[in-house]
């Protein structure tokens, strides 16, 4: 009697990192452990997931040389040692520029092996009203990518995305043009801009491209006294929310449906009606 396949599972980490990076990988490390026991074959890390320091200065002192680095062989050794596909959130990167970093999103397949990279394109650079003024500007000591990544996993045709990223359609649309079935979106929103607008925005996006929206944050408040919303969530593409954590350190995992995907898109080919091309 032969058995069906199952459905793919994935599986989004939250965290509220600080500034000890090896305080930080060791409750990655317990997450990504968590995470194979429940058969999750992807794992997303949060944005920032290995540092958050102080002030926006802090970062340089623990940027990497793309694959060289403790962050990088410990994630390395992580997928390996799991036999898990790994979104590693986001890492500093050695860049061109001297007083900056990339802000890279690296895959790793099961083999351990980094197998794409994305560097956040779009940088926070905003004035929050909050009672008390909070102001970011990533832009400072992060300098942005311009490259689109879509890449085959063992769970589907993946799009990386980053954060403030989930503010702009046009990327989500390149990345569905490009044949992505999920999205992956580490993030450390704010805790004012994200009560205001994660959910919408999320299930907008998947909406719109009819894709999996697959997010992991940052959702506590941290050592700097800063404050993320977290509510990290895993979103079909009809816009349901599967699966939500709300606050503090833990992981959701779901199974996506890919064949319920694929006739969703036959039945509603919103991605075949599209007449307007962005410049």
């Amino acid at each position: 009697m032969s058995s069906a396949k199952q459905p793919d599972r994935i599986a989004s980490l939250q965290m509220v990192s600080g500034a000890d990076v090896n305080a930080n990988l060791g409750a990655a490390a317990e997450l990504l452990e968590q995470a194979a026991a429940e058969g999750a074959r992807l794992a997303v890390l949060p944005e920032n997931f290995a540092f958050m320091g102080q002030g926006e200065q802090d970062v340089l002192a623990v940027r990497e040389l793309e694959g060289s680095g403790p962050i990088q062989d410990f994630l390395a050794e992580q997928a390996q040692r799991h036999d898990l596909w790994i979104v590693a959130g986001t890492i500093p990167l050695l860049c061109d520029e001297e007083e900056k970093s990339r802000s890279a999103c690296l895959l790793y397949n099961d083999s351990g092996l980094q197998v794409a990279r994305y560097d956040k394109i779009h940088l926070f650079d905003v004035t929050v009203q909050s009672g008390t003024l909070e102001e970011y500007r990533e832009s400072r000591t992060i300098d942005g990518g311009n490259e689109v990544v879509v890449v085959d996993t063992p769970v589907g045709r993946l799009g990386l995305a980053v954060c403030y990223d989930l503010r702009f359609p046009e990327l989500f649309r390149a990345l569905a043009s490009r044949g992505a079935e999920l999205v992956a979106l580490p993030a450390a929103f704010t805790a004012v801009t994200g009560a205001a607008h994660w959910s919408t925005l999320i299930r907008a996006r998947a909406i719109e491209n009819l894709c999996y929206l697959i997010t992991s944050a940052q959702g506590g408040r941290h050592p700097s006294s800063r404050e993320t919303y977290g509510h990290s969530m895993i979103v079909d593409p009809w816009g349901v929310i599967l699966r939500e954590l709300r606050d503090g350190q833990g992981l959701i995992s779901t199974e996506l449906d890919r064949e319920q995907q694929a006739a969703t898109r036959r039945a509603f080919p919103v991605l075949d009606h599209i007449r307007l091309e962005i410049p």
